[in-house]
């Protein structure tokens, strides 16, 4: 398991977010993307002539935001997606007003946004009921008579009626050096009695002199010529490395774990139906890690995920009562209703705030949306756990969530992180046990047993399978590498939350090698659903040299025991090889015993940690071409 193939695979995209205004009011002008390190510039599709953003900032953390945005297009590609433009926001705490929109052409004709062409999608309740999960309306618009050359230019307001956080407001952007921006403005105005900390990299600003008891700052930021990057890889995100700013009326970052607690924590309280409840999940049970485990099972096994994006329910969790009527929530009702749960066992714990995205260092000015998730923290097990996450068992964290920094909700410390990754984590054998037949076709049986994520994607994947998938499984797999094969798939029952899993295939395939004359065949895994030494060394061959990515370690071990055929005669067989440096080792090993081909591979991946540096994969690299070598030697035959 080479840190960028497994990670790349699995990057994040997570469902649980705790902010929703900041994830849907993000757009186009504003990825987060790295900055450029060669010297070539972009080829670009688009060009962001123009983005203002102006906000208005009230003594109880209300706000104003009036956004600006001109985008010109210079490309035919960028026709299709361009020409649609929306502003999303929660209609119980937010009023949202398009204040223009329209194309501009190249001789300064403007064409303003017909009526027709808006769509509005509401979110509500059914006749005058509450909405049970988002109250979200966006107002979407198509620009008119869009070509090459032209520039869209729409702006639009958004009032903020109800703080998230009373009396607290924080925002933060990021302007990508790979795109062209002509002229970027942000303006934050706000009570000169008002608390307030700010910052910016790689912009310039400017303190505007206050008036009438307010104050204001101002940045600007120009990226004419956008360079090119080779990066392809954005697992791991460091915000005081790009360009952008931050504002925060937040003193640190232990304010915001409190004024999230204010009003998170008393929704945890033990009821009389919490109490009940949790009796009668850890019945039979004895020891706190055993009751522990039991509940953290009945929370991710029965409580389905749905967001809660109504107003300030993006930060306060729903009542228990209402979660546990539904059996469902977000992860911050998953979080209290599991604290609550532990409560009535006498097990302490707290709820903790995380990034669960590709933050692993929180910036120095603390910003409500850098933290976009809710776990729990049980002091007495020493151990987080993630009730949202439906496949990861108890005592292990999804890697999303791993060696990360965390907000304790209650006794929080500066400095505090979830764990990083065990190096014993991910492990997985593979036996195959194979007969090679004169006519070409091989059979038998492969046997995988896995630990770690690997077990736990497996176990997922097994569960969502359909017997008629399963009665498939085999042939579909061949089927997509390009032979032709069938077999029959057994498993274990992947029903239980644990880190172990094992299954097995008997297999047959035509084709696999020359039946006459001369000839060659790869060792490699015939069942290909599962990592691989190949796939994960081939993976290394290109590997990212821009920034850091995530990465984890782990070992993978193969057995081969394949029957030639009588009639075969073996010229040679791959050397044995023995190769490692500082985290890594390769072994592998080709014997001739009787008709009976042996082969034994083992790669160990003892990376430490979930972040590696360029410089570690550079190492990668080196090691892969060595590798790769032995793994694409052949056996050489004739009949």
């Amino acid at each position: 398991m080479l840190s960028g193939w497994y990670i790349s695979s699995r990057t994040p995209s997570y469902e649980d977010i705790m902010i929703c205004r900041n994830a849907l009011l993000a757009c186009l002008l504003c990825l987060v993307l790295p900055s450029a390190i060669g010297a070539e510039l972009r080829d670009l599709a688009t060009r962001n002539s123009k983005y203002h953003n102006t906000y208005v900032i009230n003594e109880d953390g209300t706000a104003s935001e009036t956004r600006e945005w001109a985008m010109t297009i210079l490309k035919e590609s960028a026709l299709k997606w361009a020409k649609r433009a929306h502003v999303t926001h929660s209609t119980s705490a937010q009023r949202a007003e398009v204040l223009a929109a329209y194309t501009r052409k190249p001789d300064g004709r403007r064409i303003d946004v017909p009526k027709d062409n808006y769509q509005i999608e509401v979110n509500s309740g059914r006749e005058k009921g509450a909405p049970v999960y988002s109250d979200m309306t966006t107002v979407s618009v198509v620009f008119p008579d869009v070509a090459v050359g032209d520039t869209l230019v729409f702006s639009y307001r958004l009032t903020q009626t109800e703080p998230l956080f009373p009396k607290h407001f924080s925002v933060a952007e990021h302007f990508t050096r790979h795109a062209a921006f002509d002229d970027v403005r942000i303006r934050l105005d706000y009570p000169a009695s008002l608390w307030v900390q700010y910052e910016s990299r790689g912009m310039t600003e400017q303190a505007v002199p206050s008036s009438a008891g307010r104050k204001a700052v101002e940045f600007a930021f120009k990226n004419p010529q956008p360079l090119k990057s080779e990066r392809r890889n954005w697992s791991v995100f460091d915000p005081e490395k790009e360009p952008g700013y931050a504002f925060s009326t937040f003193k640190d970052y232990a304010e915001i774990a409190a004024a999230y607690g204010a009003r998170a924590l008393p929704k945890a309280a033990v009821t009389p139906r919490i109490a009940h409840l949790a009796e009668d999940i850890v019945k039979g049970k004895t020891m706190p890690r055993e009751q522990a485990r039991a509940l953290y099972d009945w929370v991710a096994t029965n409580i389905t995920y749905a967001g809660n994006c109504i107003g300030v329910g993006a930060v306060v969790p729903r009542d228990l009562d209402f979660v546990l009527d539904n059996k469902m929530g977000d992860c911050k009702d998953q979080a209290t209703l599991l604290q609550a749960l532990l409560a009535a066992r006498n097990i302490s714990s707290t709820q903790a705030l995380v990034n669960s995205g590709a933050i692993y260092r929180l910036p120095r000015i603390p910003v409500v949306s850098t933290i976009n998730h809710v776990i729990n923290y049980l002091p007495q097990l020493d151990l987080f756990a993630d009730a949202t996450s439906k496949t990861i068992p108890f005592g292990m964290l999804p890697f999303q969530d791993s060696d990360k920094p965390v907000l304790l909700v209650e006794s929080h410390k500066d400095g505090t992180r979830t764990p990083p990754t065990p190096l014993v984590t991910n492990r997985q054998k593979t036996v195959s046990r194979l007969a090679l037949h004169e006519n070409g076709s091989i059979s038998g049986t492969i046997d995988i047993q896995q630990k770690g994520y690997n077990a736990t994607d497996t176990r997922a994947m097994a569960r969502s399978m359909t017997k008629d998938a399963e009665d498939e499984f085999v042939k579909n797999m061949f089927r997509a590498m390009g032979m032709v094969g069938f077999g029959k798939l057994e498993k274990d029952d992947p029903t239980e939350l644990t880190d172990s899993y094992r299954y097995k295939a008997s297999i047959n395939v035509e084709r696999f090698a020359a039946s006459s004359g001369s000839g060659a065949f790869y060792v490699y895994p015939l069942l290909d659903s599962a990592p691989t030494i190949h796939s994960t060394i081939q993976s290394e061959m290109d590997p990212e040299l821009e920034a850091d990515i995530t990465c984890l370690g782990g070992v993978l071990d193969e057995e081969y025991s394949i029957e030639l055929p009588k009639k075969m005669k073996v010229l040679s067989i791959p050397d044995n090889l023995k190769h490692a440096n500082d985290f890594l080792s390769y072994s592998a090993s080709y014997r001739l015993k009787g008709r009976t081909l042996i082969v034994r591979r083992t790669l160990d991946d003892r990376t430490k940690g979930n972040v590696c540096s360029p410089a570690v994969f550079a190492e990668y690299k080196k090691f892969a071409e060595k590798v790769m070598d032995n793994l694409k030697a052949q056996v050489l035959y004739k009949y």
